[in-house]
C-alpha cells in the first residue's frame, strides 16, 4: 500500500479529520490532503510523530514486508554509531515477536544479539572514555582498568581474569553438539591456543582436519600456532615458509601468514604479506582487513603518516568498490575518523 493511502487509512482509523491531524502534526491542513493524495510525500522527520500519533511502529506506515524490516534494521544499525531509544525499543519488540516465528527465528535471533551489542558497544565507548580519563588524572589508582579490559580488550596480569575457559567450554559444548559443523572447531582452537593449551588444540585440530569443510590453508596454519604455543617457533616458521612456497598467490594463505608474522612482530615482513594478500584477492568487492592490518603496523611503529595514507586506501575500497558512504554505513566514518586521528598524530 503506498504511504498516502496507508495515513488515509490510519487517520480514519483514529477517528481524525485531516485538520485535526494537521494541527497534532503542527502543519497545515493542506499537506496532509496532498499526502492521502500522492501529490507530496512527508518529509522524514515527520514519520517518527505520525506513528506516535497512529500509534503504530514507523514501518507499518508503509506495509514492509517481515522480510524488508529484518534487512531495514540490520542496515540502520550498520549505519549509525547508536540508536535513539524510541528505534530501539520499536526494533527489540519486532525482533521479539519474530523470535516466535518458525521462518524467522534465526534471523531474528541473530539480529536481536546485533542489536543488544550494539546498545552494549555505544555505552562501552562512553564507560572507555571516562575510564580513560580516570586513569590520566589519577595514575596511581587501579580502580577502573579493569573496565578496559572489558571495554576496550586491554591485557590483565590476573590469569584468572584472562583466560578463555569459558569460552573454551562453551565452543567444546557447540562441537559435540554438532561434530559435523567445521567454524566451531575454529573457534574453540582460537581460545584453546590463546591459553597456551597446544595439546588440547592438536587433539581438537585433528579431529577438525577429518571434517570434509575443513580449510586447507588452516589445516596448515593452525599447526604452526600449536608449535608456537609449544614455545617451538623454529618449527612454527617452518610450517608457515613451507605454505607461502607452496601457495604464493594463494589470497587467504597470504593473509594468514601476515597475520602470523604481526602476531610475532615481524612487522615488516608483516606489511609485505599483507600488500601481496591484498593484491591477490579477485574478489570485488574486497574486505578491508589486510589495509586495516597494514595501517595498524604503520601506527606500532609510529609512522603516523603511512598509517592515514593507507586509510585513504580503506576510505576508497569502501566507497568504490562497496559503495557505502558515511550516510549508509557507519564503518564509513569510523575510517575517516582514525584518518583524522592519525593525522593529527603525525
Amino acid at each position: 500500500m503506498e504511504l498516502g493511502k496507508k495515513i488515509k487509512q490510519l487517520r480514519f482509523k483514529a477517528g481524525l479529520t485531516q485538520e485535526q491531524l494537521a494541527d497534532k502534526l503542527g502543519i497545515g491542513p493542506q499537506s496532509v490532503s496532498k499526502w492521502e493524495n500522492a501529490v507530496a510525500m512527508p518529509d522524514i522527520s515527520t514519520l517518527p510523530l505520525l506513528a506516535e500519533i497512529f500509534g503504530v511502529s514507523i514501518d507499518d506506515l508503509f506495509d514492509l514486508t517481515t522480510e524488508q524490516r529484518l534487512n531495514r534494521i540490520e542496515n540502520r544499525m550498520d549505519a549509525e554509531e547508536e540508536l535513539p531509544a524510541d528505534i530501539f525499543r520499536e526494533f527489540e519488540s519486532f525482533l521479539q515477536t519474530e523470535l516466535q516465528d518458525a521462518k524467522n527465528r534465526q534471523r531474528a535471533t541473530e539480529l536481536i544479539a546485533y542489536l543488544y551489542w550494539h546498545r552494549s558497544n555505544a555505552d562501552a565507548q562512553r564507560a572507555s572514555r571516562y575510564a580513560k580519563e580516570a586513569i590520566r588524572r589519577e595514575p596511581a589508582k587501579k580502580s577502573c582498568q579493569w573496565i578496559l579490559n572489558k571495554t576496550d580488550g586491554h591485557a590483565v596480569w590476573d590469569w584468572n581474569m584472562g583466560n578463555h575457559s569459558k569460552a573454551i567450554d562453551f565452543y567444546r559444548g557447540v562441537v559435540e553438539a554438532d561434530p559435523s559443523v567445521a567454524p566451531p572447531y575454529m573457534y574453540l582452537i582460537d581460545n584453546l591456543l590463546a591459553d597456551h593449551r597446544a595439546d588440547e588444540a592438536e587433539r581438537w585440530l585433528d579431529r577438525y582436519c577429518a571434517l570434509e569443510k575443513a580449510h586447507p590453508v588452516m589445516k596448515r596454519v593452525y599447526r604452526a600456532y600449536i608449535a608456537l604455543a609449544r614455545f617451538d617457533e623454529k618449527t612454527a616458521d617452518r610450517i608457515m615458509e613451507e605454505l607461502l612456497a607452496e601457495q604464493p598467490e594463494n589470497d587467504a594463505a597470504l593473509f594468514e601468514a601476515a597475520q602470523y608474522y604481526a602476531g610475532k612482530a615481524d612487522y615488516e615482513k608483516a606489511i609485505g604479506v599483507y600488500e601481496r594478500a591484498f593484491a591477490a584477492d579477485t574478489r570485488r568487492p574486497r574486505f578491508q582487513d589486510a589495509l586495516m592490518g597494514i595501517a595498524d603496523i604503520y601506527e606500532i611503529m609510529g609512522d603516523f603518516r603511512k598509517a592515514a595514507d593507507t586509510y585513504d586506501r580503506i576510505i576508497e575500497l569502501l566507497e568504490n568498490e562497496w559503495g557505502l558512504t558515511e550516510e549508509t554505513d557507519s564503518s564509513v566514518t569510523v575510517a575517516k575518523k582514525e584518518k583524522a586521528r592519525l593525522l593529527a598524530k603525525a
